[in-house]
């Protein structure tokens, strides 16, 4: 049997316009629609630039309700279009309470579900604390009219509970909106390991979990507004990844462009009786994993 669905990713450099920023993304979307793809990502934060680089209160005048501007603009897209969308937003929970959260939306418009980003980091350049309260609602799937998402959200793609813990849900994939980039100030050497090291987690996750994985990154450089570091350059490589690591599809680290690739869902079953990881899994094991650290 199979289950074949044409999944895709849109990458393209970001502006402070949230209209114009918006109109990229739809462009995208329709490209890979008119390529057969049923379901398109969107990359992480999409209507704007990455403003976490500071800290910095007039920016939580970015975020928006969920639904709101952006899930009625698309939801009506996803329902013209007949596909389903994954994207991207700073949503405003409430008065002083925000998140990072990516929604779907289903081939009817619909909101099938929302993640919230569970792991919020907080380093030089990403300063992510600031303005995203964790996220509440779990590692838990969310179930759309073509597949079944474990949609997580660009830091949460190093942490390997938290891909496990969606494919333990029954996600079909891994879908990561991203925004990670280069330090201009870093040797090309370290700018090489970082980007590698990304690369590599995410396949792992496909094949630990044996289901494709997709991620989505912005490009281009987007400067620090404080002047205090050398700012962000942005590296894209977007990506589709088979359930044995295979680089289904990948983009460079500059172009404007789409990934559309047809995976078969049904190739997860095949896998896993070749490589039995979730019967193998010693669960009885386990119980520090719990702990921050084993002192």
């Amino acid at each position: 049997m199979s289950r074949n669905i044409t999944v895709a990713v849109v990458q393209h450099g970001n502006t402070a316009d949230y209209h114009t920023n918006l109109e990229h993304s739809i462009a995208g979307i329709r490209r890979a629609a008119a390529q057969g793809a049923q379901l398109v990502m969107l990359q992480e934060l999409h209507t704007g630039l990455y403003f976490c680089q500071i800290e910095n209160t007039d920016y939580f005048d970015l975020a928006e309700t969920i639904p709101g501007p952006s899930t009625h603009t698309l939801g009506e897209l996803a329902a013209e279009l007949g596909i389903v969308i994954v994207c991207s937003l700073f949503e405003k929970r409430a008065v002083g309470l925000y998140h990072n959260t990516a929604v779907v939306l289903d081939t009817d418009g619909s909101i099938a579900g929302k993640y919230r980003k569970m792991h919020i980091p907080d380093d030089p350049g990403y300063y992510e604390k600031f303005y995203f309260t964790p996220g509440d609602l779990g590692f838990t799937p969310i179930k759309t009219s073509i597949a079944t998402l474990g949609v997580l959200v660009c830091w949460d793609q190093w942490y390997p509970e938290a891909a496990r813990l969606m494919a333990l849900a029954g996600a079909e994939l891994l879908l990561y909106p991203t925004a990670i980039g280069w330090n201009p100030q870093d040797t090309a050497e370290e700018q090489a390991r970082q980007r590698d090291a990304w690369i590599t987690i995410q396949r792992s996750h496909a094949v630990a979990n044996n289901i494709p994985v997709l991620s989505a990154n912005r490009i281009g450089f987007e400067c620090d507004p404080s002047g205090q570091t050398a700012g962000s350059q942005f590296w894209g490589s977007s990506m589709i990844v088979g359930w044995q690591g295979e680089l289904l599809a990948q983009a460079d680290t500059s172009s404007v462009t789409e990934l559309v690739v047809t995976v078969d869902l049904d190739r997860t079953e095949q896998v896993r009786r070749w490589w039995p990881y979730l019967r193998d899994r010693r669960i009885d094991a386990y119980t520090d994993l719990v702990l921050r650290y084993r002192d």
